[in-house]
């Protein structure tokens, strides 16, 4: 029994120590793999960086110097301070041309569109009726001044009174009134042009009876015409007579054209606030015609230097304008004040000097302290306002 039970010991301590080894090669198994595993991934990761690293910055290169925008030094040029405002060309005399007296038209003496003088027949209306009653008065004018010279030699004579001359003489007269009076009938029906000028598209034609006062055809002179246009009440003190001005047309925008302020209403208008203002506008090669739209320029105050900039480079910021400036190779926010606009070109008042230089281009890109590259700088522009001077009315 004793050599039993020290058997079953041995036997069991055996199993024991069996599966002790067993669970520690396990275990060493388990280790080896996830070294293996870890090893693996942490190669495969370098694998996967390397190559972008080495696309995003080979071997040798350098980093980027800064975002690449356009940039110009700013401009000083001649600019005369002006008032702009939108008005409309007026014939600088236009008429309707209407009869008198009514009657049938007998003649058109024009061609619409022509250019016709002062005093020119334009239209003929049947005349015969007054001209009868011309004739008459006149016979009756003869015959009442033989009656006077009769009158008078009889009174010499004493063969009649004081009283029978003196009718006589009233009786010759009235015979010339009437015949005054049917002259200034006969003549009204021949209708002439009150002043020089270019004739419109006629309402009437030949054998048509028109009655006093009835449209016939519009005359205009258009040489030279007048411009009227409004500025705000608040420029009342920079406006005269005598000032120059310039308008442009969207109707022919290959050309200015030069004016001179004549006149101003002394009324405001109370409705806009605004004064009316008319000038006179050459117009010696006959493009401009009465209706057309026009863009006006008032110069107020002679040429003075300016500095000016691109529209482009100017963005807001609230209520405030902005622009940037390159400044040891980093882009600076400047606070601006602008004044007139022209032609694509900004009047800086305050903030900028005349040695700036400005980003023109990829402001959008920028923030405070950027650095900034120039690529592509244009040159500086030309300057603003070349047909500022215009020419004095001659």
């Amino acid at each position: 029994m004793g050599a039993l039970y020290n058997v079953g010991i041995l036997s069991g301590v055996s199993f024991l120590s069996r599966m002790r080894k067993l669970v520690v090669g396990v275990v060493v198994l388990a280790l080896l793999v996830g070294a293996s595993t870890l090893s693996f991934w942490a190669g495969t990761r370098n694998a996967a960086s390397t190559p972008i690293a080495s696309a995003a910055a080979p071997k040798g290169a350098s980093a980027a110097p800064g975002t690449v925008i356009e940039a110009a030094k700013v401009s000083v040029v001649p600019l005369r301070e002006a008032l702009t405002a939108v008005g409309s060309l007026r014939s600088d005399e236009t008429v309707i041309v209407r009869p008198e007296v009514a009657g049938r038209v007998s003649a058109i003496l024009f061609r619409e569109g022509e250019h016709v003088n002062k005093g020119q027949v334009l239209v003929q209306l049947d005349d015969s009726v007054q001209q009868a009653d011309l004739d008459r008065a006149r016979a009756n004018l003869e015959l009442s001044k033989s009656k006077y010279d009769r009158a008078i030699d009889l009174r010499n004579k004493g063969f009649i009174s004081n009283q029978a001359k003196d009718e006589a003489e009233n009786n010759w007269k009235v015979a010339q009134a009437d015949a005054q009076l049917m002259q200034a009938r006969s003549a009204k029906a021949q209708i002439h042009a009150p002043f020089s000028g270019t004739l419109g598209l006629r309402q009437v034609s030949v054998g048509d009876y028109v009655k006093e006062g009835q449209d016939i055809v519009n005359l205009e002179s258009l040489d030279p015409l007048k411009v009227d246009f409004r500025v705000p009440e608040l420029a009342l003190t920079q406006v005269r007579t005598g000032q120059l001005l310039q308008i442009t047309l969207d109707a022919l925008p290959d050309k200015a054209y030069d004016g001179q302020l004549y006149a101003i209403n002394p009324l405001i208008d109370a409705n806009g606030r605004a004064i009316v203002i008319r000038a006179l506008v050459p117009n010696k090669d006959g493009r401009l015609r009465p209706g057309m739209f026009a863009r006006v320029r008032l110069f107020t105050r002679d040429s003075k230097d300016a500095i000016v900039v691109p529209e482009e480079s100017i963005f807001p910021l609230g209520e405030e304008k902005y622009v940037y400036k390159v400044l040891d190779g980093k882009a600076q926010r400047q606070k601006v004040d602008i004044g007139q606009r022209r032609d694509g070109r900004v009047e800086i008042l305050n903030g900028l000097a005349p040695e700036d230089v400005i980003v023109t281009a990829g402001i959008i890109k920028l923030r405070e302290g950027a650095p900034v590259t120039l690529a592509n700088t244009p040159p500086t522009p030309p300057a603003v306002g070349k047909s500022d001077t215009p020419k004095t009315k001659g």
